[in-house]
């Protein structure tokens, strides 16, 4: 088995984020999932004991964040990879207008990624060779606000994350950001074809591929319906 690791999966209820969570299980590693309510997870937690840590989910919240901090904290002192699920629609409201839906999931996303990512600083500190990966999706990377401006911290979730580099670095901690290529500041030369990525291929490669540490990884999805399903 391979040396097992400490990972915070956010975003876990279904879709990219519990797939990557069962994949790891399945690895051998410890895996804290946040998320609702979920038949899927209950049933690994009875299949994977101690190794599977189960958060609060709503992470856009301070005061839930921080808990899933404490607990993380109680149970294994430190984090050796964070996986921010930032496509999820774990966090919108019930009953949320269709024509606000997808504001709703960049503005929620966005929100999210600050407090789990600060939640999980000190833990990250304490980690063996830490990491961060923070996945987006065409919704949750869309720009908020005037479409004219250029992304930055406040209206764009990836841009916000890659401003954090910097003071990552300086702790020891790598980032990785996955998201659709913008034709606003693009990090490829080439533009990238949307493919038919699964749940379960993109928690696949993704996985294989956080060994390397790349800085950007650009991810295009045919179907996003599977990878971050949509409230019915």
């Amino acid at each position: 088995m391979k040396h097992s690791r400490r990972f915070w999966v956010t975003g876990a209820s279904n879709g990219l984020g519990l797939a990557v969570v069962e994949r790891l299980l399945e690895q051998g590693h410890r895996v804290a999932a946040s998320s609702k309510d979920s038949d899927t997870l209950d049933n690994l937690a009875v299949g994977h004991g101690q190794s599977l840590l189960r958060l609060p989910g709503h992470l856009p919240l301070p005061e839930l964040a921080e808990a899933a901090h404490q607990q993380i904290a109680d149970n294994w002192g430190a984090l050796d990879v964070l996986i921010v699920n930032a496509g999820t629609c774990d966090y919108l409201s019930h009953g949320l207008p269709a024509n606000e839906l997808f504001e709703a999931i960049a503005s929620t996303n966005l929100t999210a990624t600050e407090q789990c990512l600060g939640a999980a600083m000190a833990l990250l500190e304490k980690g063996d060779q830490p990491q961060v990966m923070a996945v987006f999706s065409r919704y949750s990377a869309v720009q908020l606000h005037t479409p004219s401006q250029g992304p930055n911290a406040g209206n764009c979730a990836p841009q916000w994350v890659r401003l954090q580099r910097p003071g990552l670095k300086e702790r020891g901690i790598d980032l990785t950001v996955v998201a659709p290529q913008s034709l606003k500041a693009p990090v490829a030369p080439v533009p990238a074809i949307p493919e038919p990525w699964t749940a379960q291929t993109a928690a696949e490669e993704l996985l294989r591929r956080l060994p390397q540490r790349e800085a950007e990884l650009v991810l295009e999805v045919l179907e996003m319906q599977d990878m971050w399903p949509l409230p019915d």
